[in-house]
């Protein structure tokens, strides 16, 4: 059933409102849809929201609320990724995938080896931003993830308070990320910080930097892989271990 984020200032009673131009257009103009079709809504409380179209104007559609509940689909801790970008639509799927496996925000963090100057990464924080708004419609997300402004390591560590910080390394390990997740298991409504490097890896001095702040340095095993594919095993496995 076709997903969307409104507003919960656009309820009335057993009514929602959908005016907004994007929702409008896709609604309408993309999908087609008619008079007696079903929508699935859900407003910034995460309560969903499953609607029949009663009436389409020329700038506005007008939908009967069937049903609601509290929508479920979200992690039950609070992930986020600080990520080092990759060049075109490698970041793209980052985004796409970061999104659909539950992350709460995206920290593009500029390192020694990244792949992008720092007005590039910059000029494409809004595009991102848009590839997870996206890919949130499409897996029906409870909520729409945040891609924040371009930050360094350090901003992104100390931006907020993380109950854990852990950092993905393809040298300089000190144990698997599973058996760090084993025994150190992720609890419900805490805050993890997982920090992924470019695809040339983490500089000397950033190795240095997870020693001092004593943040463990895990690694997936002996295959190489892909900074993308990384990005997406590794939160696929701190998701997976995480499941109670």
């Amino acid at each position: 059933m076709p997903h969307f984020f409104i507003n919960s200032k656009n309820i009335n009673q057993k009514q929602i409102t959908i005016n907004d131009s994007s929702n409008y257009q896709h609604i309408v103009k993309s999908l087609r849809s008619k008079i007696g079709e079903e929508l699935l809504l859900i407003d910034e409380n995460e309560i969903e929201y499953k609607t029949v179209i009663n009436e389409i104007t020329k700038n506005t559609i007008i939908t009967e609320i069937l049903d609601s509940k509290k929508s479920e689909r979200k992690l039950k801790f609070e992930l986020y990724l600080a990520q080092s970008p990759l060049r075109s639509d490698a970041q793209i799927t980052i985004m796409e995938k970061a999104t659909e496996l539950g992350v709460a925000g995206v920290y593009p963090i500029y390192t020694d080896n990244c792949a992008l100057k720092k007005n590039v990464i910059e000029q494409k924080i809004e595009k991102w931003q848009n590839a997870m708004y996206a890919a949130s419609k499409q897996c029906e997300r409870a909520n729409i993830p945040t891609c924040f402004p371009l930050s360094t390591l350090d901003e992104a560590v100390n931006c907020q308070k993380f109950d854990k910080i852990i950092a993905l390394c393809e040298r300089n390990t000190e144990k698997s990320l599973k058996q760090y997740l084993r025994e150190t298991p992720i609890n419900k409504g805490e805050k993890v910080l997982l920090i992924i490097g470019p695809e040339g890896g983490f500089s000397e001095k950033e190795f240095n930097y997870f020693k001092i702040n004593s943040i463990p340095m895990l690694t997936l095993g002996d295959l190489i892989l892909k900074a993308e594919t990384a990005v997406i095993v590794t939160i696929g496995n701190i998701v997976y271990e995480s499941i109670k």
